[in-house]
Protein backbone atom coordinates (compact mmCIF):
# COMPACT_ATOMS: atom_id res chain seq x y z
CA UNK A 1 0.00 0.00 0.00
CA UNK A 2 1.06 3.91 -0.41
CA UNK A 3 2.78 5.35 2.60
CA UNK A 4 -0.04 7.40 4.94
CA UNK A 5 0.83 10.31 3.53
CA UNK A 6 0.22 8.96 -0.79
CA UNK A 7 -2.97 7.63 1.16
CA UNK A 8 -4.78 11.02 2.90
CA UNK A 9 -3.52 13.03 -0.48
CA UNK A 10 -5.60 10.46 -1.98
CA UNK A 11 -8.40 11.06 0.58
CA UNK A 12 -8.21 14.86 0.05
CA UNK A 13 -8.44 14.09 -4.30
CA UNK A 14 -12.03 12.28 -3.73
CA UNK A 15 -13.51 14.81 -0.84
CA UNK A 16 -12.09 17.81 -2.46
CA UNK A 17 -12.47 16.62 -6.34
CA UNK A 18 -8.74 17.53 -6.92
CA UNK A 19 -6.19 15.80 -9.03
CA UNK A 20 -3.33 13.96 -8.03
CA UNK A 21 -0.60 13.16 -10.40
CA UNK A 22 2.46 11.11 -10.95
CA UNK A 23 5.26 11.96 -13.40
CA UNK A 24 7.99 9.54 -14.68
CA UNK A 25 10.61 9.87 -17.68
CA UNK A 26 11.33 5.99 -17.98
CA UNK A 27 8.17 3.94 -16.38
CA UNK A 28 10.74 1.35 -14.36
CA UNK A 29 8.88 -1.26 -13.02
CA UNK A 30 8.81 0.29 -9.38
CA UNK A 31 6.84 3.40 -10.30
CA UNK A 32 4.26 0.59 -11.91
CA UNK A 33 3.98 -1.23 -8.68
CA UNK A 34 3.33 2.09 -7.03
CA UNK A 35 0.74 3.71 -10.03
CA UNK A 36 -0.78 0.13 -9.18
CA UNK A 37 -0.99 0.92 -5.21
CA UNK A 38 -2.55 4.41 -5.97
CA UNK A 39 -5.13 2.75 -8.28
CA UNK A 40 -6.06 0.49 -5.83
CA UNK A 41 -6.42 3.09 -2.96
CA UNK A 42 -8.50 5.43 -5.04
CA UNK A 43 -10.74 2.40 -5.91
CA UNK A 44 -11.12 1.31 -2.55
CA UNK A 45 -12.14 5.15 -1.36
CA UNK A 46 -14.64 5.42 -3.98
CA UNK A 47 -16.33 1.72 -3.66
CA UNK A 48 -15.01 0.29 -7.01
CA UNK A 49 -12.42 -2.34 -5.67
CA UNK A 50 -13.73 -4.67 -7.61
CA UNK A 51 -12.46 -3.32 -11.03
CA UNK A 52 -8.95 -3.20 -9.67
CA UNK A 53 -7.72 -5.74 -12.43
CA UNK A 54 -9.73 -4.76 -15.32
CA UNK A 55 -8.62 -0.78 -14.60
CA UNK A 56 -5.09 -1.76 -13.96
CA UNK A 57 -4.61 -3.34 -17.02
CA UNK A 58 -6.16 -0.64 -19.28
CA UNK A 59 -3.88 2.15 -17.13
CA UNK A 60 -0.45 0.02 -17.62
CA UNK A 61 -1.49 -0.34 -21.66
CA UNK A 62 -1.87 3.05 -21.86
CA UNK A 63 1.04 3.86 -20.21
CA UNK A 64 2.99 1.28 -22.19
CA UNK A 65 1.14 3.38 -25.64
CA UNK A 66 2.55 6.29 -24.01
CA UNK A 67 6.35 5.27 -23.30
CA UNK A 68 6.67 3.22 -26.99
CA UNK A 69 5.46 6.74 -28.54
CA UNK A 70 7.99 8.95 -26.58
CA UNK A 71 10.52 5.95 -27.58
CA UNK A 72 9.39 6.21 -31.30
CA UNK A 73 10.04 9.69 -31.05
CA UNK A 74 13.94 9.49 -30.11
CA UNK A 75 14.52 6.82 -32.25
CA UNK A 76 12.93 8.38 -35.63
CA UNK A 77 14.91 11.69 -34.86
CA UNK A 78 18.39 9.32 -34.22
CA UNK A 79 17.38 7.71 -37.85
CA UNK A 80 16.81 11.11 -39.23
CA UNK A 81 13.45 9.64 -40.11
CA UNK A 82 10.58 11.75 -40.53
CA UNK A 83 7.30 10.35 -38.60
CA UNK A 84 5.11 11.98 -41.07
CA UNK A 85 7.21 10.97 -44.71
CA UNK A 86 5.29 7.39 -45.55
CA UNK A 87 8.57 6.15 -46.69
CA UNK A 88 10.05 7.04 -43.67
CA UNK A 89 8.00 5.93 -41.35
CA UNK A 90 7.76 2.24 -43.30
CA UNK A 91 11.84 1.97 -42.81
CA UNK A 92 11.47 3.48 -39.56
CA UNK A 93 8.89 0.73 -38.29
CA UNK A 94 10.93 -1.80 -39.77
CA UNK A 95 13.09 -2.52 -36.94
CA UNK A 96 12.01 -0.11 -34.41
CA UNK A 97 10.74 -2.81 -32.06
CA UNK A 98 14.05 -5.40 -32.00
CA UNK A 99 16.36 -2.10 -31.79
CA UNK A 100 14.62 -0.95 -28.96
CA UNK A 101 14.03 -3.49 -27.24
CA UNK A 102 17.50 -5.13 -27.71
CA UNK A 103 19.07 -1.27 -25.98
CA UNK A 104 16.45 -0.32 -24.08
CA UNK A 105 17.96 1.62 -20.89
CA UNK A 106 19.90 3.56 -23.84
CA UNK A 107 16.33 4.94 -25.76
CA UNK A 108 14.90 5.60 -22.07
CA UNK A 109 18.09 7.53 -20.90
CA UNK A 110 17.63 9.39 -24.63
CA UNK A 111 13.91 9.99 -23.92
CA UNK A 112 14.82 11.54 -20.15
CA UNK A 113 17.34 13.94 -21.65
CA UNK A 114 14.86 15.23 -24.08
CA UNK A 115 12.51 15.71 -21.35
CA UNK A 116 9.92 13.30 -22.42
CA UNK A 117 7.47 12.07 -19.64
CA UNK A 118 4.82 10.54 -18.63
CA UNK A 119 2.41 11.82 -16.44
CA UNK A 120 -0.11 9.89 -14.44
CA UNK A 121 -3.55 11.28 -13.39
CA UNK A 122 -6.31 10.52 -10.98
CA UNK A 123 -9.35 12.87 -11.21
CA UNK A 124 -12.30 12.04 -9.06
CA UNK A 125 -14.92 14.58 -10.82
CA UNK A 126 -18.39 14.95 -9.79
CA UNK A 127 -19.68 11.25 -10.15
CA UNK A 128 -16.97 9.81 -12.66
CA UNK A 129 -13.58 9.38 -11.87
CA UNK A 130 -10.90 10.18 -14.39
CA UNK A 131 -7.70 8.67 -15.26
CA UNK A 132 -5.46 10.37 -17.89
CA UNK A 133 -2.35 9.72 -19.10
CA UNK A 134 -0.33 12.77 -20.66
CA UNK A 135 2.74 12.39 -22.55
CA UNK A 136 4.68 15.62 -23.99
CA UNK A 137 4.78 14.63 -28.03
CA UNK A 138 1.84 14.92 -29.63
CA UNK A 139 0.10 12.10 -31.46
CA UNK A 140 -0.11 12.04 -35.47
CA UNK A 141 -3.01 11.61 -37.57
CA UNK A 142 -1.88 7.99 -39.04
CA UNK A 143 -1.01 7.08 -35.35
CA UNK A 144 -4.74 8.21 -34.29
CA UNK A 145 -6.47 6.58 -36.85
CA UNK A 146 -4.62 3.45 -36.07
CA UNK A 147 -5.96 2.86 -32.58
CA UNK A 148 -9.39 4.43 -33.84
CA UNK A 149 -9.00 1.29 -36.50
CA UNK A 150 -8.52 -1.49 -33.37
CA UNK A 151 -11.33 0.25 -31.71
CA UNK A 152 -13.57 -0.52 -34.84
CA UNK A 153 -12.22 -4.21 -34.61
CA UNK A 154 -13.24 -4.78 -31.05
CA UNK A 155 -16.45 -4.88 -32.00
CA UNK A 156 -16.19 -7.96 -33.92
CA UNK A 157 -15.35 -9.78 -30.90
CA UNK A 158 -17.39 -10.61 -28.08
CA UNK A 159 -14.92 -12.22 -25.43
CA UNK A 160 -10.98 -11.68 -24.50
CA UNK A 161 -10.35 -15.59 -25.83
CA UNK A 162 -11.82 -14.55 -29.26
CA UNK A 163 -9.27 -11.49 -29.50
CA UNK A 164 -6.77 -13.69 -29.03
CA UNK A 165 -7.08 -16.54 -31.08
CA UNK A 166 -8.00 -13.36 -33.52
CA UNK A 167 -4.65 -12.66 -35.72
CA UNK A 168 -4.20 -9.15 -35.64
CA UNK A 169 -1.28 -6.73 -37.14
CA UNK A 170 0.84 -6.20 -34.40
CA UNK A 171 3.78 -4.56 -35.74
CA UNK A 172 3.43 -1.39 -33.62
CA UNK A 173 2.44 -3.59 -30.22
CA UNK A 174 -0.43 -1.31 -29.78
CA UNK A 175 -2.93 -3.56 -31.74
CA UNK A 176 -4.02 -6.07 -29.89
CA UNK A 177 -3.53 -4.34 -26.49
CA UNK A 178 -6.34 -1.57 -27.67
CA UNK A 179 -8.96 -4.13 -28.25
CA UNK A 180 -8.46 -5.77 -24.74
CA UNK A 181 -8.40 -2.67 -23.53
CA UNK A 182 -11.92 -2.15 -24.95
CA UNK A 183 -13.08 -5.85 -24.08
CA UNK A 184 -11.93 -5.60 -20.48
CA UNK A 185 -14.26 -1.61 -20.86
CA UNK A 186 -16.94 -3.52 -21.30
CA UNK A 187 -16.73 -6.26 -18.73
CA UNK A 188 -16.61 -3.31 -16.21
CA UNK A 189 -20.17 -2.02 -17.73
CA UNK A 190 -18.70 0.67 -20.04
CA UNK A 191 -18.71 0.85 -23.59
CA UNK A 192 -15.58 2.40 -26.26
CA UNK A 193 -17.09 6.04 -25.53
CA UNK A 194 -15.54 5.85 -21.36
CA UNK A 195 -11.68 5.45 -23.57
CA UNK A 196 -10.31 8.81 -25.33
CA UNK A 197 -7.56 9.85 -27.00
CA UNK A 198 -6.38 13.18 -28.18
CA UNK A 199 -3.45 15.40 -29.28
CA UNK A 200 -2.98 19.00 -28.96
CA UNK A 201 -0.49 21.61 -28.80
CA UNK A 202 2.40 18.67 -28.04
CA UNK A 203 0.58 17.00 -25.46
CA UNK A 204 -1.07 13.25 -26.13
CA UNK A 205 -3.72 12.79 -23.63
CA UNK A 206 -5.20 8.75 -23.12
CA UNK A 207 -8.16 8.20 -20.60
CA UNK A 208 -10.52 6.44 -19.25
CA UNK A 209 -13.98 7.34 -17.60
CA UNK A 210 -15.42 5.65 -15.15
CA UNK A 211 -19.06 6.53 -12.98
CA UNK A 212 -18.80 6.10 -9.25
CA UNK A 213 -20.44 3.26 -8.10
CA UNK A 214 -24.15 3.11 -8.27
CA UNK A 215 -24.93 2.40 -4.48
CA UNK A 216 -23.01 5.52 -3.88
CA UNK A 217 -25.08 7.33 -6.50
CA UNK A 218 -28.10 6.61 -4.87
CA UNK A 219 -26.69 7.67 -1.22
CA UNK A 220 -25.51 10.72 -2.66
CA UNK A 221 -28.78 11.19 -4.48
CA UNK A 222 -30.67 10.60 -0.91
CA UNK A 223 -28.32 12.67 0.84
CA UNK A 224 -29.19 15.71 -1.82
CA UNK A 225 -32.37 15.27 -1.72
CA UNK A 226 -32.38 15.42 2.21
CA UNK A 227 -29.97 18.74 2.28
CA UNK A 228 -32.93 20.28 -0.28
CA UNK A 229 -35.47 19.58 1.94
CA UNK A 230 -33.49 20.98 4.98
CA UNK A 231 -33.30 24.13 2.61
CA UNK A 232 -36.48 25.04 3.25
CA UNK A 233 -36.12 25.35 6.61
CA UNK A 234 -32.57 28.34 5.71
CA UNK A 235 -34.16 31.85 6.48
CA UNK A 236 -35.14 34.50 3.52
CA UNK A 237 -33.27 37.18 2.74
CA UNK A 238 -33.77 39.87 5.15
CA UNK A 239 -37.35 42.08 4.60
CA UNK A 240 -35.55 44.99 3.19
CA UNK A 241 -34.05 43.66 0.32
CA UNK A 242 -36.91 41.80 -0.93
CA UNK A 243 -38.22 45.01 -0.55
CA UNK A 244 -36.48 46.66 -2.84
CA UNK A 245 -36.31 43.40 -5.09
CA UNK A 246 -40.12 44.04 -5.60
CA UNK A 247 -39.41 47.70 -6.58
CA UNK A 248 -36.83 46.56 -9.02
CA UNK A 249 -39.25 44.13 -10.01
CA UNK A 250 -41.98 46.68 -10.74
CA UNK A 251 -41.87 48.62 -14.19
CA UNK A 252 -43.81 51.45 -12.37
CA UNK A 253 -41.15 51.97 -10.28
CA UNK A 254 -38.77 55.25 -10.52
CA UNK A 255 -34.93 55.05 -9.73
CA UNK A 256 -35.34 57.79 -7.16
CA UNK A 257 -37.92 55.19 -5.47
CA UNK A 258 -35.31 52.11 -5.32
CA UNK A 259 -32.80 54.65 -3.99
CA UNK A 260 -34.91 56.12 -1.22
CA UNK A 261 -35.45 52.38 -0.35
CA UNK A 262 -31.63 51.74 -0.56
CA UNK A 263 -30.70 54.73 1.82
CA UNK A 264 -32.96 53.54 4.59
CA UNK A 265 -30.55 50.72 4.68
CA UNK A 266 -27.21 52.40 6.02
CA UNK A 267 -24.69 48.94 5.16
CA UNK A 268 -26.26 48.81 1.99
CA UNK A 269 -25.87 52.55 1.44
CA UNK A 270 -22.39 52.18 1.87
CA UNK A 271 -21.81 49.24 -0.48
CA UNK A 272 -23.60 50.78 -2.84
CA UNK A 273 -21.50 53.84 -3.02
CA UNK A 274 -18.07 51.86 -2.32
CA UNK A 275 -19.02 49.70 -5.19
CA UNK A 276 -19.32 52.63 -7.85
CA UNK A 277 -16.44 54.10 -6.68
CA UNK A 278 -14.39 51.17 -7.04
CA UNK A 279 -11.86 50.85 -9.59
CA UNK A 280 -13.71 49.11 -11.86
CA UNK A 281 -16.04 52.19 -12.45
CA UNK A 282 -13.06 54.12 -13.03
CA UNK A 283 -15.16 57.31 -12.40
CA UNK A 284 -12.99 61.01 -13.04
CA UNK A 285 -15.16 62.33 -9.77
CA UNK A 286 -16.49 60.38 -6.79
CA UNK A 287 -19.74 59.59 -6.85
CA UNK A 288 -21.76 60.48 -3.26
CA UNK A 289 -25.38 60.61 -4.44
CA UNK A 290 -27.78 57.98 -3.90
CA UNK A 291 -29.62 58.18 -7.10
CA UNK A 292 -26.64 58.56 -9.49
CA UNK A 293 -25.48 55.66 -7.67
CA UNK A 294 -28.30 53.70 -8.43
CA UNK A 295 -28.01 54.60 -12.10
CA UNK A 296 -24.22 53.95 -12.50
CA UNK A 297 -24.76 50.74 -11.34
CA UNK A 298 -27.90 50.04 -13.03
CA UNK A 299 -30.83 47.31 -12.32
CA UNK A 300 -29.12 44.68 -13.31
CA UNK A 301 -26.37 45.63 -10.97
CA UNK A 302 -28.75 46.79 -8.17
CA UNK A 303 -29.92 43.47 -8.05
CA UNK A 304 -26.72 41.37 -7.97
CA UNK A 305 -25.17 43.69 -5.31
CA UNK A 306 -28.55 42.77 -3.68
CA UNK A 307 -27.63 38.90 -3.99
CA UNK A 308 -24.18 39.30 -2.38
CA UNK A 309 -25.63 41.73 0.53
CA UNK A 310 -28.47 39.20 1.33
CA UNK A 311 -26.42 36.12 1.06
CA UNK A 312 -23.63 37.70 3.51
CA UNK A 313 -26.40 38.51 6.16
CA UNK A 314 -27.62 35.25 6.20
CA UNK A 315 -24.46 32.96 6.21
CA UNK A 316 -22.51 35.30 8.42
CA UNK A 317 -19.53 35.07 5.83
CA UNK A 318 -16.89 37.59 7.75
CA UNK A 319 -16.95 34.35 10.26
CA UNK A 320 -14.88 32.57 7.86
CA UNK A 321 -12.20 34.44 5.78
CA UNK A 322 -10.80 32.38 3.89
CA UNK A 323 -14.01 31.28 1.99
CA UNK A 324 -14.72 35.43 1.89
CA UNK A 325 -11.37 36.39 0.35
CA UNK A 326 -11.25 33.24 -2.22
CA UNK A 327 -15.11 34.14 -3.05
CA UNK A 328 -14.17 37.74 -3.49
CA UNK A 329 -10.85 36.99 -5.26
CA UNK A 330 -12.95 34.67 -7.54
CA UNK A 331 -15.24 37.38 -8.44
CA UNK A 332 -12.56 39.85 -9.02
CA UNK A 333 -10.72 37.39 -11.45
CA UNK A 334 -14.35 36.72 -12.97
CA UNK A 335 -14.97 40.34 -13.62
CA UNK A 336 -11.56 41.05 -15.10
CA UNK A 337 -11.94 38.32 -17.51
CA UNK A 338 -15.07 38.76 -18.69
CA UNK A 339 -14.41 41.95 -19.55
CA UNK A 340 -12.02 40.90 -21.74
CA UNK A 341 -14.04 39.10 -24.14
CA UNK A 342 -17.16 40.93 -24.18
CA UNK A 343 -18.63 44.28 -23.56
CA UNK A 344 -21.98 43.66 -21.81
CA UNK A 345 -22.11 44.74 -18.87
CA UNK A 346 -25.09 42.20 -18.08
CA UNK A 347 -22.51 39.74 -18.73
CA UNK A 348 -19.72 41.42 -16.82
CA UNK A 349 -22.16 42.12 -13.45
CA UNK A 350 -23.52 38.94 -13.51
CA UNK A 351 -19.54 37.08 -14.11
CA UNK A 352 -18.69 39.33 -10.86
CA UNK A 353 -21.46 37.74 -8.45
CA UNK A 354 -21.20 34.62 -9.95
CA UNK A 355 -17.58 34.64 -8.51
CA UNK A 356 -18.68 35.81 -5.10
CA UNK A 357 -21.82 33.01 -4.79
CA UNK A 358 -19.48 30.26 -6.78
CA UNK A 359 -19.13 28.29 -3.30
CA UNK A 360 -22.04 29.43 -1.75
CA UNK A 361 -22.59 25.03 -1.39
CA UNK A 362 -19.73 25.02 0.95
CA UNK A 363 -20.35 27.90 3.10
CA UNK A 364 -23.55 25.93 4.11
CA UNK A 365 -21.96 23.54 4.98
CA UNK A 366 -19.22 25.76 7.38
CA UNK A 367 -21.93 28.50 8.32
CA UNK A 368 -25.26 27.90 8.20
CA UNK A 369 -27.03 26.47 11.81
CA UNK A 370 -25.23 23.71 13.47
CA UNK A 371 -28.37 21.98 13.55
CA UNK A 372 -29.15 21.47 9.99
CA UNK A 373 -25.98 19.41 10.52
CA UNK A 374 -27.04 17.29 12.97
CA UNK A 375 -29.64 16.55 11.38
CA UNK A 376 -28.02 15.43 8.14
CA UNK A 377 -25.59 13.59 10.31
CA UNK A 378 -28.59 11.92 12.07
CA UNK A 379 -30.30 11.35 8.88
CA UNK A 380 -27.07 9.58 7.79
CA UNK A 381 -26.90 7.43 10.37
CA UNK A 382 -30.10 6.30 10.16
CA UNK A 383 -30.11 4.72 6.60
CA UNK A 384 -26.61 3.57 7.18
CA UNK A 385 -24.73 6.23 5.14
CA UNK A 386 -21.01 6.07 5.96
CA UNK A 387 -20.12 9.47 8.01
CA UNK A 388 -16.98 10.06 5.00
CA UNK A 389 -19.58 9.76 2.06
CA UNK A 390 -21.27 12.93 4.31
CA UNK A 391 -17.49 14.65 4.15
CA UNK A 392 -17.20 13.81 0.49
CA UNK A 393 -20.48 15.42 -0.18
CA UNK A 394 -19.78 18.68 2.00
CA UNK A 395 -16.28 19.13 0.35
CA UNK A 396 -16.73 17.67 -3.63
CA UNK A 397 -17.86 19.07 -6.50
CA UNK A 398 -21.13 18.39 -5.09
CA UNK A 399 -21.63 21.53 -3.04
CA UNK A 400 -22.21 23.02 -6.48
CA UNK A 401 -25.50 21.20 -6.60
CA UNK A 402 -26.93 22.11 -3.43
CA UNK A 403 -25.20 26.16 -4.14
CA UNK A 404 -27.49 25.86 -7.05
CA UNK A 405 -30.32 24.90 -4.93
CA UNK A 406 -30.13 27.29 -2.21
CA UNK A 407 -29.44 29.72 -5.33
CA UNK A 408 -33.03 28.83 -6.93
CA UNK A 409 -34.60 29.28 -3.50
CA UNK A 410 -33.85 32.52 -3.36
CA UNK A 411 -35.42 33.11 -6.31
CA UNK A 412 -31.41 34.00 -8.08
CA UNK A 413 -31.52 34.61 -11.73
CA UNK A 414 -30.72 31.50 -14.03
CA UNK A 415 -27.56 32.36 -14.94
CA UNK A 416 -26.02 33.05 -11.25
CA UNK A 417 -27.37 29.69 -10.89
CA UNK A 418 -25.60 28.29 -13.73
CA UNK A 419 -22.48 29.84 -12.67
CA UNK A 420 -22.88 28.37 -9.23
CA UNK A 421 -24.04 24.97 -10.45
CA UNK A 422 -21.40 24.73 -13.35
CA UNK A 423 -18.19 26.02 -11.83
CA UNK A 424 -16.70 23.11 -12.17
CA UNK A 425 -18.38 21.60 -15.38
CA UNK A 426 -18.70 24.51 -17.24
CA UNK A 427 -19.39 22.80 -20.16
CA UNK A 428 -22.33 21.48 -19.36
CA UNK A 429 -24.25 25.13 -18.63
CA UNK A 430 -27.05 25.76 -21.15
CA UNK A 431 -25.64 27.94 -24.24
CA UNK A 432 -27.39 31.00 -23.34
CA UNK A 433 -25.35 31.62 -19.91
CA UNK A 434 -21.87 30.00 -21.27
CA UNK A 435 -19.87 33.61 -21.43
CA UNK A 436 -20.79 33.58 -17.37
CA UNK A 437 -19.80 30.48 -16.29
CA UNK A 438 -16.91 30.40 -18.21
CA UNK A 439 -15.83 33.52 -16.70
CA UNK A 440 -16.13 31.81 -13.19
CA UNK A 441 -14.71 29.04 -14.30
CA UNK A 442 -11.16 30.26 -14.81
CA UNK A 443 -11.55 32.65 -12.14
CA UNK A 444 -11.69 29.58 -9.54
CA UNK A 445 -8.91 27.45 -11.69
CA UNK A 446 -6.58 31.00 -11.43
CA UNK A 447 -7.21 30.52 -7.87
CA UNK A 448 -6.85 26.94 -7.54
CA UNK A 449 -3.68 27.00 -9.56
CA UNK A 450 -1.81 29.65 -7.77
CA UNK A 451 -3.12 26.94 -4.73
CA UNK A 452 -1.23 24.10 -5.69
CA UNK A 453 -5.05 22.43 -6.49
CA UNK A 454 -5.61 22.43 -9.56
CA UNK A 455 -2.76 21.75 -12.27
CA UNK A 456 -2.56 23.54 -15.95
CA UNK A 457 -3.11 20.26 -17.65
CA UNK A 458 -6.44 19.23 -16.25
CA UNK A 459 -8.31 22.21 -17.45
CA UNK A 460 -10.88 22.30 -20.07
CA UNK A 461 -8.64 24.00 -22.59
CA UNK A 462 -10.94 24.67 -25.00
CA UNK A 463 -12.52 27.54 -22.69
CA UNK A 464 -9.09 28.64 -22.23
CA UNK A 465 -8.27 29.06 -25.96
CA UNK A 466 -11.28 31.43 -25.47
CA UNK A 467 -9.54 33.61 -23.25
CA UNK A 468 -6.64 33.73 -26.05
CA UNK A 469 -5.10 30.85 -23.58
CA UNK A 470 -3.39 28.13 -25.59
CA UNK A 471 -0.04 27.28 -23.15
CA UNK A 472 0.98 27.02 -19.25
CA UNK A 473 3.23 30.13 -19.47
CA UNK A 474 0.16 32.37 -20.92
CA UNK A 475 -1.70 31.06 -18.36
CA UNK A 476 0.72 31.79 -15.39
CA UNK A 477 1.04 35.28 -16.77
CA UNK A 478 -2.40 36.01 -16.97
CA UNK A 479 -2.85 34.15 -13.26
CA UNK A 480 0.65 36.71 -12.15
CA UNK A 481 -2.08 39.85 -13.69
CA UNK A 482 -4.86 39.25 -11.89
CA UNK A 483 -3.24 38.47 -8.43
CA UNK A 484 -1.53 42.24 -8.74
CA UNK A 485 -4.20 43.59 -9.97
CA UNK A 486 -6.40 42.20 -7.37
CA UNK A 487 -3.43 43.05 -4.59
CA UNK A 488 -3.91 46.57 -5.71
CA UNK A 489 -7.56 46.69 -6.17
CA UNK A 490 -7.23 45.52 -2.03
CA UNK A 491 -4.58 48.05 -0.80
CA UNK A 492 -7.10 51.17 -2.40
CA UNK A 493 -10.10 49.72 -0.81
Amino acid sequence: MPNPKIIEKIKQSVRQSVPLTVTTYKLPHETEMQIDEILAAYLNELGQGRLQDHLSYCLKELAVNAKKANTKRVYFKEKQLSLQNKEDYAEGMKAFKEDTLSNLDYWLELQKKKGLFIKFIFHPKGRHFRIAIKNNVEITRKEQMRVYDRITRSRAFETLEEAFAEVLDDSEGAGLGIVILVLMLRKMGLDEEAYEIEGENGITTASITVPINEVKLEKLDMLISQIVDEIDQLPQFPDNIVAIQRLIADPKSEISDIARKISTDPALTADLLKTVNSAQFMLPNKVDNIVDAVKMLGLRGIKNMLFNYGADKILNLPSHPELWDHAHRVAFYSFTLARQITRSKDIIDDAYVGGILHDIGKIVFSAVHPELLDRIQHFSSERDIAPGLFEDLSAGYNHAEIGAKIAEKWNFSDSLIESIRYHHEPSACRPEHRLVVYCVYLGNAVCGYASGDIHYDIMDHSILSKFRITTEEQFKEVQRKLSKDYDAEVKTN
